[in-house]
């Protein structure tokens, strides 16, 4: 079994880059061979794994553009089993230079395909924008999770993302599912949080993760330091908080995870 999982929002800061370096290291963390992709120009998942997005040489980019072999691009991390394909800042101009390509909008999924099997999970960091790079992203995928945060805006723009996920179901990849919509950035102190999480379930219901990723100050801090919030410091709220993202997620895919993996509890 091999699976590519987007994780797309238009909007910033809704803790699309935390979720996708803290799941992809889960799900490593879980024994689970992962690789992180970094489709966002401001390479946030290059750095928050440890690299200077500055002196990467390879990167998703000259694969997309330049046909580049992505094994050639594909570095290691700190965390077990999680190896990432990064990004730089040329990954801005891509966009313009994909235009006039042949099947500009399969260009990633030709890329992934081609390592797909070496991988029990590709996790797809995307870009703050519904642009040609986001597209490729969902072109590729199997699923997207969606996520959210647990602030007054939160279903702004929401309904332009999933109609944007119906377009490309109907016309670039007819497999792609919803695998979920996740909040972030919970705090259980504020009657607002807990208000947007009551919305979100009443309007999306079943597509609704059960894990909650709360606000977290070791979550912060671990990109500041090249690492994910497992390797930071196993036991904080935001670490446990995306184990247990990860194990609901493979539980809805039906995946056995290793019983001799223990992972804490959510504690309020």
């Amino acid at each position: 079994m091999s699976k590519i999982i987007a994780l797309a929002n238009q909007k910033g800061g809704v803790g699309k880059t935390t979720s996708a370096i803290n799941l992809a290291a889960s799900l490593g963390v879980l024994d689970f061979k992962t690789l992180l992709v970094d489709g966002d120009p401001q390479a946030n998942s290059t750095s928050g794994t440890g690299y200077d997005p500055r002196s990467i040489k390879s990167s998703v980019y000259e694969c997309i553009i330049n046909d580049l072999d992505p094994k050639e691009a594909i570095i290691k991390t700190t965390t077990p089993n999680l190896d990432l394909l990064p990004a730089h800042i040329d990954l801005v101009g891509a966009e313009i230079e994909m235009i006039n390509l042949p099947e500009r909008e399969f260009k990633m999924k030709k890329v992934l395909d081609s390592v797909r099997d070496q991988y029990d999970f590709i996790i797809i960091d995307c870009s703050p924008s519904l642009g040609l790079i986001t597209i490729n992203a969902l072109a590729a995928a199997d699923s997207v999770i969606v996520p959210v945060q647990c602030e007054y805006f939160a279903l702004e723009g929401l309904g332009k993302l999933l109609n944007t996920i119906k377009i490309v179901q109907s016309r670039l990849n007819t497999n792609l599912q919803i695998e979920g919509i996740l909040l972030t950035m919970y705090d259980v102190r504020l009657r607002l949080s807990n208000q947007v999480v009551e919305e979100v379930k009443t309007h999306f219901q079943d597509l609704v993760f059960d894990t909650i990723i709360a606000r977290n100050t070791k979550l912060s801090e671990a990109p500041s330091f090249g690492v994910s919030a497992i390797m930071h410091d196993a036991s904080s709220k935001g670490a446990v908080n995306y184990l247990n993202l990860a194990r609901e997620m493979l539980r809805k895919n039906g995946v056995a995870i290793d019983a001799g993996v223990e992972v804490g509890h959510d504690a309020e």
